[in-house]
């Protein structure tokens, strides 16, 4: 009975820390996203600028 609760205790712990490194994964990929967008829009402007000048 000890064992079961000490493997009750354990397992919410790796839970978690699969969690926070899916988040902090999730994180990183919507922020590389969000530089890459970023990046398109200031492209595409610098273009056309360059386009009517």
């Amino acid at each position: 009975m000890t064992q079961e609760a000490a493997a009750e205790r354990d397992v919410p712990t790796q839970r978690q820390r699969r969690d926070l490194l899916g988040s902090a994964l999730l994180a990183t990929i919507g922020i590389v996203m969000l530089a890459w967008i970023a990046g398109l829009v200031w492209a595409a402007i610098a273009f056309f600028d360059w386009l009517l000048s």
